[in-house]
């Protein structure tokens, strides 16, 4: 929404553990305009 999008074709979710109980999540997907 905030840059304009109508939907979401594709989430990707990926955690990795850092230091002692430390953890990294990094999230992305694709969003597409209709016409």
């Amino acid at each position: 929404e905030k840059l304009g999008a109508d939907a979401i074709i594709n989430v990707r979710y990926m955690t990795t553990s850092v230091i002692g109980s430390a953890a990294e999540l990094l999230a992305y997907g694709t969003a597409v305009k209709l016409k």
